[in-house]
């Protein structure tokens, strides 16, 4: 049964992603989930090379740790689901990696000053898989797995289309799925999600200052307030159908009971939606 978890407290989410991870593989590598939230959490601290702390203020270190257990659930989820292709220990690790790893895009090197690193958003992608690159190459991991990790955080992009991403197995293409699936639940389904849609909107119109008239900015956002009076329809008519369809329903794996069980996280994320359809309505009104 999923059990909320702080995810404003690291070690716990740590510590609930390491149980899943040894769960499902006893004799897994018992240090391997602390070395990886390391990494990451050094790197959003301005603690690898020359980059800076991370200073975006939706795509922050919470909002990369509620996607990181929203992933573990989902990964431990197929493999108690006997799903196929079987999950394999390392597939999970990589898996894990690459949603650690998804927004590492926001981070700034010393010297870029202007703005936040919310100014990459439109690109905020490609950048986290060369962030990806270039850590898991100073960790000594093989360039086949690193290109699996990049791959996996390619899931990750709006409007992407799926099939130009060069998969080397099934069980890559299923976990960068599921690394897609829990991006979008997780941040969707938070207890402050509403609160944050401003400063997501601010994320957004920062990036398409900076990029203006080169790159196509997301979503044509007018206002914070334009951003969520759209938010129930994205869910409705982006979301839903790309975790249906794109991501091949993996979602459904944490139905508990599984299959026909309530999903924690989609009662979380239409809960959401109708307290900002009542908080646009009172605005409306009052």
């Amino acid at each position: 049964m999923i059990q909320p978890v702080d995810t404003k407290d690291r070690r716990a989410v740590e510590n609930e992603v390491s149980s899943l991870y040894l769960k499902g593989f006893p004799h897994g590598d018992h240090a391997f989930v602390s070395k990886a939230f390391g990494w990451v959490v050094d790197s959003f601290q301005g603690r690898y090379r020359n980059y800076q702390a991370i200073d975006a203020g939706y795509h922050d270190l919470e909002h990369t740790l509620q996607g990181t257990l929203c992933m573990a659930y989902l990964l431990s989820r197929y493999q108690l689901a006997r799903a196929r292709p079987v999950l394999n220990q390392r597939m999970f690790e990589l898996g894990l990696l690459a949603i650690l790893l998804h927004d590492t895009g926001y981070l700034k090197q010393h010297g870029d000053d202007d703005g936040t690193g919310a100014k990459y958003t439109l690109v905020h992608v490609d950048r986290s898989a060369d962030f990806a690159k270039a850590l898991l190459t100073d960790k000594g991991f093989p360039q086949s797995e690193i290109a699996a990790v990049r791959n996996m955080i390619h899931c990750t992009g709006v409007n992407l289309d799926l099939a130009a991403i060069d998969f080397h197995s099934d069980l890559e293409r299923k976990t960068g799925f599921a690394l897609g699936t829990a991006d979008l639940l997780a941040q969707m389904a938070a207890k402050d999600y509403v609160d944050k849609l401003p400063m997501l909107y601010s994320e957004f119109a920062e990036s398409a200052l900076f990029y203006e008239g080169k790159i196509e900015p997301l979503g044509h956002f007018t206002s914070a307030l334009d951003l969520m009076q759209k938010t129930p329809a994205f869910w409705e008519y982006y979301v839903l159908p790309k975790i249906n369809q794109d991501f091949e329903g993996l979602y459904r794996l944490l139905n508990d009971p599984y299959p026909d069980g309530p999903n924690y996280y989609l009662k979380r994320i239409e809960a959401n939606m109708d307290r900002l359809r009542r908080q646009l309505a009172t605005a409306v009104t009052g």
